[in-house]
């Protein structure tokens, strides 16, 4: 559930319908923004990541637990019990720090016990993406967190966000790639085709099946998307490769 998601309500909805077992990861972007302007601090993205200096770690922390817990109430009030967790918890998420970036990191290591009893227990376990190393808490891309999550579970991974996938000419919304192999998408980001917050989307969905996802895909949020996406109809989908060749 990307951070650049404009509304949530519909999305709730559909996820709250849907039969089958789910692990959210969620981010909180533009209230992160806000929340810093308010406090008097900069925004700054490289290569579409946030940089996080030390000082702002707190409050972005502070978000996304707020954000986390607000989906988990809209999950459980529709009938889907959700709980909000942060990759701090039962350390479910072991990182890497990317020093140019202040306290942002990747993730080199997903603890899925936890998740999976939740699961069992008929809990929809809502992770915000705060991954731990040894200095402390770690600021991670939402959907680099996720692609991280589907790898170790050996699960098929959706990126919800407000655009339909990946297009060919970025301003032109009818040039949607309905499917790309990774050579592929390696080759569009060399072409720069791949602009701004797509390109960590594009880069988490590449390491999700790299990790062991047997297919992720990139599709804007709304009433059944869901579906739509595991039938192929919405959304660009990632395989290591074309459909009938071998992985």
């Amino acid at each position: 559930m990307g951070g650049s998601l404009k509304g949530a309500e519909a999305l709730l909805e559909e996820l709250a319908r849907y039969p089958g077992p789910l692990v959210l990861v969620h981010g909180g972007g533009p209230r992160i923004g806000a929340f810093l302007e308010r406090l008097g601090f900069p925004t700054r993205f490289e290569g579409g990541l946030r940089v996080t200096p030390p000082e702002q770690m707190e409050a972005v922390e502070m978000v996304l637990t707020l954000v986390g817990k607000e989906l988990a109430q809209g999950l459980s009030q529709r009938g889907r019990p959700a709980l909000a967790l942060s990759g701090r918890d039962a350390l479910l998420l072991r990182g890497r720090a990317l020093p140019h970036l202040g306290r942002v990191g990747e993730v080199v290591g997903v603890e899925v016990r936890p998740l999976l009893a939740l699961l069992e227990a008929g809990y929809t376990p809502l992770l915000a993406p705060i991954a731990l190393d040894e200095a402390g808490p770690l600021n991670v891309n939402a959907d680099t967190a996720a692609g991280a999550v589907a790898g170790a579970l050996g699960w098929p991974v959706v990126f919800l966000t407000d655009v339909e996938g990946v297009y060919r000419d970025p301003k032109d919304p009818s040039s949607r790639l309905p499917h790309l192999t990774r050579a592929e998408a390696l080759a569009l980001k060399a072409e720069g085709v791949l602009q701004g917050g797509m390109i960590p989307k594009v880069e988490a969905a590449l390491k999700a099946l790299e990790a062991g996802a047997p297919w992720a895909a990139i599709a804007r949020g709304g009433p059944g998307v869901l579906s739509r996406v595991l039938g192929g109809e919405a959304g660009t989908r990632f395989t290591l490769e074309a459909p009938g060749r071998p992985a």
